[in-house]
């Protein structure tokens, strides 16, 4: 598949069926995550696969709030795979000072999506999830509590009566200019 037909068949999906995903699918989308550019090549990242219980159950459970309860799908998802911040190397904590820009979370979300992309190519269906109790998170799969989790992933099979959707997205001509803004 091209990559414009790969960009357009990925969306967020929030519908799993119950079939589990083997772990050498989630370990090519980790590795093509692993891929991925980063600033000064630091790779500021670590993912946790989340596909056993009570483990599974739990991370679901702590993207759903009262206050938000839009995660409910997360309870669906055969898997999920949790994305910890890592710190970068020192030159690129240096230049994010200077420049006043978190490289780390820009590279985890550019890894993220690389992860996305060829979980779709595989057939399998994502969803990144901002929205958590990250308190929960990390002590429930036991991250240490210097590290903080900048994003978790649902993974699964879609139904098959999934529908893609149409992308919304503004025109063009809304988002570019050329040479000046």
């Amino acid at each position: 598949m091209d990559f414009y037909n790969l960009v357009l068949r990925r969306q967020s999906v929030r519908k799993y069926t119950n079939k589990k995903v083997a772990r050498d699918l989630i370990l090519k989308c980790i590795e093509s995550a692993r891929l991925a550019p980063s600033a000064s090549n630091s790779q500021p990242w670590h993912f946790i696969v989340v596909d056993e219980e009570p483990y599974l159950s739990e991370v679901a459970q702590a993207t759903i709030t009262a206050a938000l309860p839009i995660n409910k799908f997360a309870l669906q998802a055969p898997c999920i795979v949790v994305i910890v911040v890592e710190k970068p190397k020192l030159i690129t904590r240096l230049a994010g000072f200077i420049k006043q820009r978190d490289f780390p979370w820009i590279d985890l979300g550019i890894a993220a999506e690389h992860f996305c992309l060829q979980a779709t190519e595989l057939g399998l269906g994502t969803c990144m999830i901002g929205w958590f109790n990250e308190k929960k998170v990390k002590k429930i799969i036991k991250i240490p509590p210097n590290k903080r989790v900048g994003l978790l992933i649902t993974v699964g099979y879609p139904p098959d009566d999934y529908k893609l959707r149409e992308k919304i997205r503004k025109p063009l001509n809304a988002i570019i200019s050329f040479n000046k803004y």
